[in-house]
């Protein structure tokens, strides 16, 4: 064997090799074009400026308090953004929150166990969603129109039954109190229920044939309705699985506090839909992840923290944030039009 033959066996790759380091090369390419890894990138370098602008901000205490803020309110954005999947959108998830608070509270002031009266404040909220679905489906008026007139409507029953006071429940069973402020080890059980119920609806959207059918949904109504699925019983049911997790977000909430707050959950309605466009979720329909989605309420609770600490104006955060959800659309708007 010559040398130049030996030289070109060592220096040419096999046809394994190749498909091998080609194979890496394309997994590089797809993971650096997913929403999702430019978000962790983001995050992980507010993590970084963030622990040399101020030494409290790595520490447990903040940490758990970030975690706690965004977990609950996390339930809330996988139900908004399964509804923005669908195509639809419900502005009323801070006041059916709130509602859920309200009714629960007011039941157990009148003697009724806080579990049963947590059970029938949650069903009232699926009431309230299967009530918008109607009104969409059947009506045929626009979501935007009929969740703002619930977001109206269930924000003056949340006034009108407290007399627009706070609920105080200090007397609620400490095995209740457990589920908003206990914790198993050093993790909060408000967490653990935020996991199970991301995990559970992350898995059912990937792999479920039901849940399939909301992108079909979302992504073109007609077509999907020509194909044989019941698009407005997709609508419908996504509808009121939003408002049934308000339902439990507000329990666990009134948990958490000890109290049924009437004004809870204003603005809650921009968070939740900036968190789910920023993580990917079309206000078009047709596209998103629960993934994404909680990546995006992470980023908010991050960004809220850091300027908390930094002591930035409130007047300056409200600025903020209602930039970052411009920020979030006009990219979802540039993103559905190169798809287009």
């Amino acid at each position: 064997m010559s040398a130049g033959e030996n030289m070109t066996m060592t220096t040419v790759p096999s046809q394994k090799e190749r498909r091998s380091g080609g194979g890496i090369a394309d997994l590089l390419k797809r993971l650096l074009r997913m929403r999702e890894t430019g978000l962790i990138l983001i995050i992980l370098a507010l993590f970084v400026a963030m622990s040399f602008a101020s030494p409290y901000f790595l520490t447990w205490v903040n940490m758990r308090a970030m975690a706690m803020a965004f977990a609950v309110e996390g339930i809330v954005v996988v139900g908004m953004t399964i509804l923005l999947i669908s195509g639809g959108i419900d502005l009323s998830v801070g006041s059916v929150t709130a509602l859920a608070m309200v009714i629960a509270g007011l039941l157990f002031l009148n003697g009724v166990d806080p579990w049963t009266a947590s059970a029938v404040a949650i069903a009232a909220c699926a009431a309230i969603g299967a009530t918008m679905g109607f009104f969409v489906t059947r009506v045929g008026l626009h979501h935007f129109i009929v969740s703002l007139a619930v977001m109206v409507i269930a924000r003056g029953l949340c006034l009108l039954g407290t007399g627009g006071r706070p609920l105080g429940l200090y007397t609620l069973p400490p095995e209740f109190k457990f589920i908003g402020q206990g914790s198993i080890g050093v993790i909060p059980v408000v967490i653990i229920i935020f996991v199970a119920v991301v995990v559970a609806f992350d898995f059912m959207l990937r792999r479920t044939t039901v849940f399939r059918k909301v992108f079909y949904t979302g992504s073109n109504e007609k077509a999907a309705a020509y194909s044989g699925i019941r698009t407005k019983k997709v609508v419908f049911l996504t509808t009121t699985l939003c408002s049934a997790l308000c339902g439990v977000a507000g329990v666990i909430f009134m948990a958490r506090f000890g109290s049924a707050q009437p004004t809870f959950g204003i603005g809650m309605e921009l968070n939740v839909i900036a968190a789910a466009v920023i993580g990917g979720a079309s206000l078009s329909g047709g596209s998103g992840t629960i993934f994404g989605a909680i990546l995006g309420t992470v980023l908010l609770s991050v960004v809220s923290s850091s300027l908390a600490l930094l002591d930035v104006s409130v007047y300056w955060q409200d600025i903020i944030r209602g930039s970052i959800l411009l920020a979030a659309v006009t990219i979802d708007h540039y993103l559905n039009k190169r798809r287009g």
